[in-house]
């Protein structure tokens, strides 16, 4: 398996223009919370026949994060950190979403496909197709490298090799 450097060297090689990075750096997170804010409808505790909080936290957006996180133990345990704290703070904003009075389907699926949307025009700026379409697995590897390149905008980055 490719480890975290060369995952991220290739996905940099789709995203040097300055437009794409930026629009990766607003829409990622929105990608990444609303396809988990997508699958918490599933409601597979309420399947499994479990009541209360327990069925409403099991639940496809879960179980997607369960099936993600062992790429990221992977890749580091400091990346590991990173992405339990994007986790953390996907799951924040889809428990206010789910119990305002917005809609967690209709807000997930807008947000989904607008960031989507305006994704592909930052690839047409760039020129170059997403990485993602050679392979799923960068799918994972956006989450960290946008938080890379938005660290090294604000002058926050430290050397990936002590991630």
């Amino acid at each position: 398996m490719r480890d975290l450097q060369t995952f991220l060297s290739d996905y940099g090689d789709s995203h040097r223009n300055p437009v794409n990075q930026w629009v990766h750096i607003v829409c990622v997170p929105a990608i990444f919370v609303s396809t988990l804010g997508l699958f918490w409808l599933v409601p597979l505790g309420h399947w499994l026949g479990l009541e209360g909080a327990l069925a409403y936290w099991v639940n496809g957006g879960t179980l997607l994060a369960a099936i993600c996180m062992p790429f990221y133990l992977r890749m580091s345990a400091g990346m590991t950190l990173l992405m339990s704290i994007w986790l953390v703070l996907s799951l924040l904003a889809i428990v206010a979403v789910d119990r305002s009075a917005l809609s967690l389907g209709w807000t997930s699926a807008a947000v989904w496909l607008v960031a989507w949307a305006v994704q592909v025009w930052g690839h047409k700026v760039e020129g170059k197709k997403p990485s993602f379409v050679d392979d799923l697995v960068f799918l994972l590897v956006g989450p960290m490298f946008v938080s890379i390149e938005l660290a090294h905008k604000l002058g926050l980055r430290r050397e990936v090799g002590s991630l």
